[in-house]
């Protein structure tokens, strides 16, 4: 993680260049690589082995969705890893989705184990479109439910961070995830395994 100068930098140079400032780009770049590869690992942590996508090339993919997004203003440090979360996110949803496609509706899919995030309650790995689409559903019952999930599972923030980037109490965010944590957890066991 950051120090805490280095995410007022980041924060900074965030600002700079939602702002138009092309040189803030290029000093962020450094500083948030470290960070992006950790996030990138984690996720690839979680995908079966031999996986063809390796955690730099999942880096490279999110970086480049991310520096084009003009519009965004990027409020500090968490925020912007909150978004690279989903990014990458969205990347192996993708790559899962191509590859049920070409195997015709085979069942061999991405796993991720919701284990390894902090005290989930999971008992099986879980097909990340599964997850991705057990999530879209929990956004639609409750957006900020599953945005906490999107910020503390994928991005690894903290409650207090999580907190910040939501403009909610973090007592709220504890509760918010303790509750889309037992519904996905009874999602995807409905859903069960295929």
């Amino acid at each position: 993680m950051l120090t805490r100068r280095g995410s007022l930098d980041v924060t900074d140079l965030l600002v700079a260049w939602s702002n138009g400032d092309e040189d803030a780009l290029q000093a962020l770049t450094p500083l948030i690589e470290r960070e992006l590869h950790r996030l990138a690992a984690a996720y690839m942590a979680r995908e079966r082995p031999g996986h063809l996508l390796q955690p730099t090339a999942l880096v490279n993919e999110a970086y480049l969705r991310l520096i084009d997004w003009k519009q965004v203003r990027w409020q500090n440090r968490a925020h912007f890893f909150g978004v690279a979360a989903q990014m990458m996110r969205h990347v192996l949803v993708d790559i899962a989705r191509a590859q049920r496609r070409e195997k015709r509706g085979g069942r061999e899919a991405l796993q991720v184990s919701l284990s390894d995030a902090k005290n989930f309650p999971a008992q099986r790995p879980t097909d990340l479109v599964e997850l991705d689409d057990a999530l879209k559903t929990l956004a639609r019952l409750d957006a900020r439910h599953a945005r906490v999930v999107e910020l503390r599972f994928f991005a690894g923030l903290s409650h207090e961070e999580t907190a910040h980037v939501l403009n909610v109490s973090t007592a709220t965010v504890r509760r918010d995830w303790r509750l889309a944590k037992a519904w996905l957890f009874r999602e995807l066991r409905e859903r069960g395994p295929h």
